[in-house]
């Protein structure tokens, strides 16, 4: 069969694909925004940081150092990480996405949660290989799910842990059963975006893992508690064979210097880290609370937001009170696309806009009809 058609075509399943949608960003006309719909840290990034881009910025005539040695450096020292087992990325984003191309292929096959970050099916699906949909138990993820549904075709399994939306997590020993589970073929992607918030005895982000086994990498971002989402920073660690192979196929210069030289500032700053994890574990804490006495159902979360469940009552749902939120200021997220028709999630904000949405919601739910 002749592929001549009258435009080019993209490869089989790409157009299958639905498009990852941001949190949106935009509140009413006149209303003070609120934006608590992407995760972002309240704190901002580490005054440090400030100085850092503006010294970058004297030199942006020139390329950015290909292999973000200072970077690397400056999370190794953070972490007592070889250097050599790191790699750092455009946002862990493209972190997961050169793992899927360095390891799909069309036939393969790659496991992830039910309610795990949209982006995994997306790049498995990029590379024609087949996503496996394990289910959850109560929102967490299941390692005996995820090991009985590996098959001679499994090439990678994704774990957000902590997992977003949800904000649960996978104690440590599960973790490392679900590896010791796995054949030594399938590589353990450990997505672990949110560890900096988790104040858990029996969590471990990854590394501990990663140092003693060849089949599991961890990924990391700057995005969030240490507030550089608009310069896309993220890293990766992992066996050296591993960092090699991705490496050669990843842009040359994929990180700009302002990137790196902020995220090697913010990294250094243990000081506003712990700030940022104490505004977040005290009012994460609060909000829970205070949705509760509302009546809402909170998963339990120990990331930087929380999942709010809303009754299956007409003008109470979650669409509606996403309306009536918004109206005011409050922009939360939607997550009927990773399974939650009927909740919204919300980011961790100021004391201010963690006040208001609690007092907009005791309005909304009591209410007239």
């Amino acid at each position: 069969m002749s592929r001549e058609t009258e435009r080019p075509v993209p490869n089989p399943g790409v157009m299958d694909i639905e498009a990852y949608v941001p949190g949106r960003d935009k509140a009413a006309p006149g209303v003070k925004l609120h934006k608590l719909s992407s995760n972002e840290t309240p704190l901002g990034p580490s005054p440090d940081v400030r100085a850092a881009v503006e010294a970058a910025a004297a030199s942006l005539e020139l390329y950015p150092d290909g292999q973000a040695s200072a970077l690397k450096q400056a999370i190794a020292e953070t972490y007592g990480l070889n250097p050599r087992n790191i790699l750092c990325g455009n946002g862990s984003d493209e972190l997961l996405g050169l793992v899927t191309a360095v390891y799909l292929q069309p036939g393969d096959e790659a496991i992830h949660t039910e309610h795990g970050f949209l982006v995994y099916n997306i790049q498995i699906k990029a590379r024609g290989a087949t996503p496996v949909v394990v289910r959850e138990r109560d929102a967490r993820a299941d390692v005996d799910a995820i090991l009985a549904a590996v098959t001679d075709k499994t090439r990678l399994v994704f774990l957000a842990n902590p997992n977003n939306p949800t904000g649960t997590y996978l104690p440590f020993d599960e973790v490392r059963r679900l590896q010791a589970g796995l054949p030594k073929r399938v590589l353990l992607v450990l997505d672990a975006a949110y560890a900096e918030y988790v104040r858990r005895n029996d969590y471990e982000s990854g590394i501990e893992l990663v140092g003693s086994a060849e089949n599991v990498v961890m990924t990391r971002t700057f995005s969030k508690v240490h507030g550089l989402a608009a310069l896309r920073v993220g890293w990766m660690y992992a066996p050296e064979a591993v960092v090699q192979a991705l490496d050669r196929v990843r842009g040359p210069f994929n990180l700009n210097a302002i990137a790196i030289a902020a995220g090697a500032a913010a990294i250094r700053d243990r000081g506003h880290v712990d700030r940022a994890v104490a505004h977040n574990l005290q009012w994460r804490e609060w909000l829970t609370a205070e949705f509760e006495a509302l009546g809402l159902g909170v998963t339990p979360s120990v990331g930087n937001f929380v999942l709010i469940h809303f009754p299956d009552t007409a003008g109470r749902t979650a669409a509606d009170a996403d309306t009536y939120l918004a109206e005011r200021g409050y922009v939360l997220r939607r997550v009927s696309g990773y399974g939650f028709p009927n909740a919204l999630r919300m980011t961790v904000g100021s004391e201010e806009a963690n006040r208001g949405v609690v007092a907009a919601l005791a309005t909304f739910l009591g209410g007239p009809t």
